[in-house]
C-alpha cells in the first residue's frame, strides 16, 4: 500500500470562538443537489441534459426528455456512445401494473457459431474488428419508448440532436479520446472523415460536425412525417423499420460484408428489442428494479439483498466497516454473476433464487468481518431457492489486460411521475462508421465469451451479457428515483454505494454521488480479455488513510486512486424528495450534470 504523507499545517494557537465571530455554514459537498418541482433530467454530459428539458417545454414527458437526452449523449459522447450501439432503459409511468425494461441490446449473428469464430479467432476479440458485432439496438429502443410511452413526435425529440449533429464544441475528454486513437480511426476513411477532419484529432473547443448522422436523422423524420396518418405510435414506428429493412439496413449489412462482419440484412430484419418486467428485490421497505441477467443487472439488488442483514447505519459513511463489508457482499454477488447470468432467453439462469432473501442469508454467513476474500468466492446453490436442481456455477480463472472504453447514462422525472433511466453505450471510435449513416455497428459482441460452457459464450443469436444497466427505486407504487452511471463493472458498485449513501446516511442525491468511493478488481471484467485480479481494490484518496491501512490488514491490496476519478464511474440519479419536489444530482467526475424547474 502507498502511504500518503500527511503534513501538520495547523497553526501553534487557535483563535477562540469568540474572537472568531460566527462561524460560516460548512460546505460539504462541491454541488448543491438541484431542487424543482415540475421536472428534472440528470446526464452524462451537459448539453445531453438540456437536450432533455428542451422536451418538457414543448409538452412532453420524462419519456420524451429521456429519449432526447440519451440520443444526444450518441452524438456527444462518440468515445463512449452511438445510436448503432446499446441503450438498456427502466421506465415507469403511473397506471402501470410496474415498471418496464427494455433490453436494447443487439444479438449475434444468426449464422455464427462459437466453433466457427475459435477456428479463424481463437480466443481472441480484435479491438476494431466487425467480427464481434451485434444487431444495432439503441435505435430500435429510443424510438420503441418513445413510441409507447413519450408524448411528442419523433420531429420534436430529434430537433435539439440534429442541431448538435450540425455542430457542437469538441470538450477534453472527447478530444483525449479522438487523439489517443488516431492511428486506428485513419484506417477506415468513414471515420477519418469525422473525427480527423483537418487530418487531425480535433482541439478543445474546434466544431465536431456529424455531416451523416444529422442526415440520418432529418431522414427518420422525414419518414415520420410521410406516415403521420397512420397517428404518432405508427409514425415512429416506420422510422425504426426503415433502420432494420431497406436501404438503410442494406448499407449496413453491406458495411459488415467489406470490414469482415457477420451481420446479414435477415438479422437485422428478425431484429426486435425485448421488452420485459424487471427483476425485483427489495432494501428496508423500498422496491429495487434492475435490468435482467442478459445484463450485470442483478449485481444491485443481490449485493443490496445481502448488505440488509447490517445495520448499515450504524457503520458510517467510507468507514473500515462498512467499505469492508460492501465489498466482500459485492464479491458474493458477483461469483454467482460469474456462475450463472447469460441470455435467458438461451441460459437457464436461476435469477429467482439469486433474489430470495434465504439465499442471501445463507451467503451472508460467507462474510468474515476480520478477513477478506482473497479472490472470488464459489458460486451458491440458487437452484434450491426455486425448488429445483442445477448445473454447479462457472467458475473463472485469474486473467491480465485492459477493458475497453465505457459508457454514458441519462435519466428523467416528472410531477406526473414518470420516471426513465438509460444507460447507451459501444464507443463510436470503436468501429467503421457505416458510408452515409454515420453510426457504427454495435460492437457488443465483446461481451461475449470464447470459452466453452461459461453461460455468456458466444451462440447464434444470443445476447452479450451487457454490463450496462439502468435501476430504478420505487416506494408505494411511486417512482422514487431512477439512477445509473458509466463505467463498465464499476457500474453496479458504484450504485450499490450511491443508494446506500442515500438509504442507509440519509445522504441528498449530490452528496451521495460525490461521496468517496472503492472499486473492487477481484472478479472478471466483462469486456474482452476480461481481467480478474484477484483481491484488489481501488480506493479514492478522500478516503481516510487509517481505514486503507485497516482493509490492508484484513486482506485487501489497496490500488491508491485520485481523489475523484472517472475510473470510479459517475453517477447520475433523481429522487422524489418530498411529494411535488425532485432533487437531481450529477457526477463531478465526468461532464455530468442536472437540471431541473
Amino acid at each position: 500500500m502507498r502511504e500518503i504523507p500527511i503534513e501538520n499545517t495547523a497553526p501553534a494557537t487557535l483563535p477562540s470562538v469568540a474572537e472568531q465571530g460566527p462561524l460560516p455554514l460548512g460546505v460539504t459537498q462541491g454541488r448543491p443537489a438541484v431542487l424543482g418541482k415540475r421536472w428534472m433530467v440528470s446526464s452524462s454530459h451537459y448539453l445531453a441534459s438540456q437536450a432533455g428539458t428542451k422536451m418538457f417545454e414543448r409538452g412532453g414527458n420524462a419519456i420524451d426528455a429521456g429519449v432526447a437526452a440519451g440520443i444526444a449523449l450518441n452524438v456527444l459522447e462518440r468515445h463512449l456512445t452511438d445510436f448503432g450501439g446499446v441503450a438498456p432503459i427502466v421506465l415507469f409511468r403511473p397506471g402501470m401494473a410496474g415498471p418496464e425494461s427494455i433490453d436494447g441490446l443487439g444479438r449475434w449473428p444468426a449464422s455464427f457459431t462459437l466453433d466457427e469464430y475459435r477456428a479463424k479467432f481463437g480466443d481472441d476479440m480484435p479491438v476494431g474488428a466487425a467480427a464481434r458485432s451485434v444487431t444495432p439496438a439503441a435505435c430500435d429502443a429510443w424510438l420503441t419508448a418513445l413510441a409507447r410511452h413519450g408524448r411528442l413526435g419523433l420531429a420534436e425529440v430529434l430537433a435539439p440532436n440534429i442541431e448538435l449533429a450540425d455542430g457542437f464544441p469538441v470538450y477534453p475528454r472527447l478530444a483525449r479520446a479522438i487523439a489517443m486513437l488516431e492511428e486506428r480511426l485513419r484506417q477506415w476513411p468513414t471515420s477519418t472523415a469525422v473525427f480527423l477532419p483537418n487530418g487531425r484529432a480535433p482541439r478543445v473547443g474546434e466544431i465536431l460536425v456529424q455531416k451523416d448522422l444529422a442526415a440520418l436523422f432529418r431522414q427518420l423524420v422525414a419518414i415520420e412525417k410521410a406516415n403521420a396518418s397512420k397517428g404518432r405510435a405508427a409514425a415512429i414506428i416506420a422510422a425504426r423499420d426503415a433502420i432494420y429493412t431497406g436501404e438503410m439496413a442494406k448499407r449496413i449489412a453491406d458495411s459488415q460484408r467489406r470490414t469482415g462482419g457477420r451481420i446479414t440484412e435477415q438479422d437485422l430484419a428478425d431484429y426486435r428489442v425485448s421488452i420485459t418486467p424487471p427483476v425485483h428485490a427489495t432494501y428496508r421497505g423500498i422496491d429495487v428494479y434492475a435490468c435482467g441477467p442478459w445484463s450485470q443487472g442483478p449485481l444491485v439488488p443481490m449485493t443490496l439483498n445481502l448488505l440488509e442483514g447490517y445495520d448499515v447505519a450504524s457503520l458510517g459513511p467510507a468507514s473500515l466497516e462498512f467499505i469492508h463489508r460492501y465489498t466482500e457482499a459485492f464479491k458474493l454477488a458477483a461469483a454467482d454473476r460469474e456462475g450463472f447470468f447469460g441470455d435467458p432467453d438461451q441460459v437457464d439462469v436461476p435469477i429467482r433464487g439469486m433474489l430470495d432473501k434465504g439465499y442471501a442469508e445463507e451467503r451472508r454467513r460467507l462474510i468474515r468481518d476480520d478477513r477478506a476474500w482473497p479472490e472470488l468466492p464459489e458460486p451458491g446453490d440458487p437452484w434450491r431457492y426455486e425448488g429445483r436442481s442445477g448445473p454447479a456455477g462457472y467458475r473463472p480463472q485469474v486473467a491480465s489486460g485492459v477493458g475497453a472504453p465505457d459508457t454514458s447514462y441519462c435519466c428523467a422525472m416528472d410531477a406526473e411521475g414518470n420516471a426513465f433511466s438509460a444507460t447507451p453505450s459501444d464507443p463510436g471510435l470503436g468501429s467503421p462508421l457505416v458510408d452515409g449513416l454515420g453510426i457504427i455497428v454495435s460492437t457488443r459482441g465483446a461481451q461475449l465469451w470464447t470459452t466453452p460452457g461459461h453461460p455468456s459464450a458466444i451462440a447464434p443469436r444470443k445476447r452479450p451479457r451487457l454490463t450496462p444497466n439502468p435501476a430504478l427505486l420505487m416506494k408505494d407504487g411511486r417512482a422514487l428515483m431512477p439512477f445509473g452511471c458509466p463505467g463498465e463493472d464499476a457500474q453496479c458498485q458504484a450504485m450499490v454505494q450511491t443508494v446506500c449513501n442515500v438509504v442507509d446516511f440519509g445522504m441528498n442525491v449530490q452528496a451521495a454521488i460525490e461521496a468517496p468511493r472503492v472499486i473492487s478488481r477481484s472478479f472478471p471484467w466483462t469486456f474482452y480479455p476480461h481481467a480478474y485480479e484477484p483481491g484488489v481494490l481501488c480506493v479514492e484518496g478522500r478516503i481516510a488513510r487509517a481505514v486503507r491501512e485497516g482493509l490492508a490488514t484484513r486482506g485487501h491490496v489497496i490500488r491508491d486512486w485520485p481523489e475523484m476519478t472517472p475510473g470510479a464511474a459517475g453517477m447520475c440519479a433523481i429522487r422524489e424528495l418530498e411529494p411535488g419536489t425532485l432533487e437531481g444530482g450529477a457526477d463531478p467526475r465526468r461532464e455530468s450534470y442536472a437540471i431541473g424547474w
